[in-house]
């Protein structure tokens, strides 16, 4: 059985076997992350967009809020985690309308409740949330520039 699926957009073909593995080892990490402590270290995505106000507005009803403006770059953050970093100083033709390349995947057990904030803008038929085979309870949608965007969190930790 072949488990390559053409995802949506032009995307490369996802092996799911290979996203099952990625997800339940991710369910093991957020399972350990169980303290309150501050992270020893982070990462945070730098997003080129073309509109800084509009992919501001979207990503605060993700819940991440301005915490820096630069005017051409500004640093968003939830408080728990999440860093993202966008830009508008991205060189002439790094964003192609219908074929942006760029994606993130957001960790959260909010998933439900995120997923009402943005429920129409929800790529997926069922407009909510569901169980993939791949193990995560998640739902996916695109931000102003397309990029795409999942929210979700593995399945076996959904109570």
């Amino acid at each position: 059985m072949d488990r390559r699926r053409r995802s949506r957009g032009g995307r490369p073909p996802v092996d799911l076997g290979r996203r099952a593995h990625a997800c339940r080892r991710a369910s093991r990490q957020l399972a350990l992350a169980s303290s309150d402590a501050p992270p020893l270290h982070s990462i945070a995505a730098i997003l080129p967009c073309t509109d800084l106000d509009a992919s501001t507005a979207f990503y605060e009803k993700l819940g991440l809020s301005v915490v820096g403006d630069y005017g051409s770059y500004r640093l968003l953050e939830d408080g728990k985690g999440w860093q993202l970093h966008l830009t508008n100083e991205s060189p002439e033709g790094w964003l192609v309308p219908s074929q942006n390349p760029f994606g993130l995947y957001l960790y959260t057990e909010r998933v439900a409740e995120l997923a009402e904030n943005v429920r129409d803008a929800i790529l997926e038929r069922e407009k909510a949330p569901t169980h993939k085979p791949w193990g995560m309870y998640e739902f996916a949608l695109s931000d102003p520039d397309e990029t795409l965007v999942r929210i979700g969190w593995p399945s076996e930790l959904i109570g």
